[in-house]
């Protein structure tokens, strides 16, 4: 009996342990209230974040917010798109993106009922939190394959979220915006127009990464670490939990339930979450080829991306096993591709 006890007991030191030891206290940015950031929600609803080590703080704040809170040392990092992290990076070299968790938002351009299509948005009001930011290059990008260029309609910054645009154009103050899901689904039933989604384009690349600054991940790999891999045992439970997904969601994002469902399946048939989340060299290029507008093309095109851009911390981990042993042995495949494809 005391020698069963003593085992027991031996088997609960290392937990015990971990417990005894306190959470390092940190803040963590997020800028949108979309499925880009689930998986912080499910490392904090799920623990992740505890497991190692880590008493993470989800401060929202939509851009610039995040950038400032990374720069000024109050967030340790922030899942900034791909696009809105190289401007930024290209303007202060303080910055660095050290993995890719997410490919794209399911993102709408939903109209007004009375136009007709893309085309008939020439000299209309479009909605956008701010001029550059995300919503406003996705905009660009989809009023492009219908011929239109930025100067052929009217931007109107709305300086909020998701929310604010659709109030925007529900109160006919706009004609048109971007509107992420589930949103956009209410705006469908009630007959406003979608004339395009991003996820219906392969060649609209809209990645998030993971932003740091460079002293922390200099001055402190191991939590730089720890929190790529907090993320990827979220995603790992994305995958294999749909109720405990949505009921995480939901904890910090209140939406219809049935339509929090649908994106959901979309995101999970597709794969939308990384599961070995290199930052891609197609998608750099990208960003690089469609600017939102000369200046920043100049900025760009003038910024050498290998200081800000590394996918070293994910190499170590795939070269360590961490995702096989992870996600099993069949992510092998495609850890061998997407190194192919990473930036270098």
């Amino acid at each position: 009996m005391v020698l069963r006890t003593l085992a027991a007991l031996a088997l609960l030191a290392p937990a015990l342990y971990a417990q005894s030891i306190p959470l390092q206290k940190i803040k963590i940015n997020y800028p949108t209230r979309t499925g880009q950031v689930w998986p912080l929600y499910l490392a904090k609803e799920g623990g992740y974040f505890q497991k190692y080590g880590i008493d993470a703080d989800l401060v929202f704040g939509i851009h610039p917010a995040g950038i400032a809170m990374v720069v000024s040392g109050e967030a340790v990092m922030t899942t900034y798109t791909l696009e809105q992290s190289m401007v930024a990076s290209s303007k202060d070299g303080s910055l660095i993106a050290l993995g890719s968790p997410f490919k794209k938002s399911l993102f709408a351009l939903m109209a007004n009922k009375a136009i007709a299509n893309v085309r008939a948005l020439r000299g209309k009001r479009l909605a956008v939190s701010q001029i550059g930011d995300a919503p406003y290059n996705y905009t660009v990008n989809l009023i492009g394959k219908a011929g239109l260029t930025p100067r052929d309609v009217q931007w109107i910054p709305t300086g909020g979220d998701v929310s604010t645009r659709a109030a925007a154009l529900v109160g006919g103050r706009v004609d048109a915006t971007m509107i992420t899901a589930p949103v956009y689904f209410k705006l469908e039933e009630e007959g406003y127009k979608n004339f395009g989604n991003i996820s219906d384009y392969d060649d609209i690349y809209a990645p998030s990464v993971y932003l740091f600054k460079k002293t922390t991940a200099l001055e402190n790999p191991k939590l730089v670490e720890a929190l790529i891999k907090a993320c990827a045992e979220a995603i790992k439970r994305f995958y294999d939990d749909k109720a405990f997904a949505l009921k995480a969601y939901l904890a910090w994002d209140k939406q219809d339930p049935m339509d929090l469902e649908r994106t959901y399946d979309h995101y999970a048939k597709v794969n939308t979450y990384e599961r070995v989340p290199y930052i891609l060299a197609p998608a750099v290029q990208y960003i690089l080829d469609h600017p939102a507008d000369e200046r920043i093309a100049a900025q760009l095109r003038a910024y050498d991306f290998h200081k800000v851009i590394d996918n070293s911390v994910v190499d170590r981990l795939v070269k360590e096993g961490y995702f096989e042993k992870l996600f099993g042995p069949g992510v092998k495949q495609e850890e061998e591709r997407k190194a192919k494809l990473a930036f270098r």
